[in-house]
């Protein structure tokens, strides 16, 4: 059984929670928040007689193996450490951490102590995702890939009337890149591998950070062009071009909803994601994986995570994005 410790208490903790109550094996035992309101009234809506406001004592909590860290992107770091150093497992929301170097110290102290380690990220655990690889022969070879994910945040227009939350502030590690084109960039590295090179164009705010932008991969038979936008809409997609065919893949990259393939053969349509909550997919991999102690999958999964910090990071200050203390 894995009991699970949760930090932060956004929205995503409430699809974890659900994710949570659909896999076998798996269950939240206590929640930590700094603010002792907050704490109370989010274990009351879920159910959960424990929480904590000190950080210590729910990182010692002997009915706490695993964290799942859903705090600010510039608080993961810490947070996964200072869990790891606890002997807790842990799950980290995406995008894992700012930077490679950070990635790979917990990494490297999480196989060190024998300890469970993966990233929060829905992308390669979708079924349709899995399904779509075996699709790519149909219109090979590929020579363009577009993809889109903007959302119109919530918290955009208190930003510009002058406040600071933390999806737009260098100081929580904020910005349309690694909120949601994050998404694209783990779509192209999980299906395609790693491109050749990377340039990020951002459209800047004046505190430095990215509110939309458009990153470009380019591999050696074709390239890839990632929107992500979190001050405009669109509609959300990816369209894979070839010689012989194209496939269309609805909605974001964090859900790919259905697969759609023209080719020779004619045009098929593929869904296999009966779950409206896509976190359920990951949580029961996880879940796997932690019953069964496979080592294996759970280093393959950490070194794709890996992977993609190394060129998250490059692309971001490719395009001058730099969050607090690293100018």
């Amino acid at each position: 059984m894995m009991k699970i410790g949760t930090v932060g208490t956004g929205f995503i903790v409430d699809n974890f929670f659900d994710a949570v109550n659909k896999t076998d094996n798996t269950v939240i035992t206590a929640i930590y928040s700094r603010a002792e309101e907050t704490a109370c009234a989010f274990a009351a809506k879920h159910n959960l007689a424990k929480w904590h406001t000190d950080r210590e004592a729910f990182l010692n909590d002997p009915e706490v193996d695993v964290v799942y860290v859903a705090s600010p992107n510039s608080l993961h770091y810490q947070w996964t450490l200072d869990a790891l150093k606890a002997s807790k497992g842990v799950i980290c929301e995406k995008p894992f951490v700012p930077t490679l170097s950070e990635a790979e110290t917990l990494r490297d102290l999480a196989r060190e102590k024998g300890l469970f380690l993966v990233e929060a990220i829905t992308v390669p655990h979708l079924p349709n995702f899995q399904l779509l690889r075996d699709q790519l022969a149909k219109i090979s070879p590929i020579r363009l890939v577009q993809l889109n994910f903007s959302q119109y945040s919530s918290r955009h227009k208190a930003f510009l009337e002058g406040k600071n939350p933390n999806v737009f502030s260098p100081a929580f590690a904020g910005g349309a890149l690694m909120d949601i084109n994050y998404y694209n960039l783990r779509f192209m590295l999980d299906l395609f591998g790693e491109p050749t090179e990377a340039r990020y164009f951002p459209n800047l705010a004046e505190n430095g950070i990215d509110t939309s932008g458009v990153l470009i991969l380019k591999y050696p038979e074709f390239i890839a062009e990632a929107v992500g936008a979190k001050d405009s809409r669109s509609e959300n997609m990816v369209q894979i071009q070839g010689e012989k065919g194209y496939i269309l893949v609805s909605n974001e990259t964090s859900r790919c909803v259905s697969v759609k393939v023209v080719s020779p053969i004619g045009e098929e349509t593929f869904n296999e994601q009966p779950e409206d909550n896509v976190l359920v997919y990951e949580m029961r991999e996880f879940a796997e994986i932690y019953r069964t102690k496979d080592v294996a999958k759970r280093d393959r999964l950490m070194d794709m995570t890996c992977r993609a910090m190394k060129w998250l990071e490059r692309a971001r200050k490719d395009g001058g994005v730099f969050f607090e203390g690293e100018k």
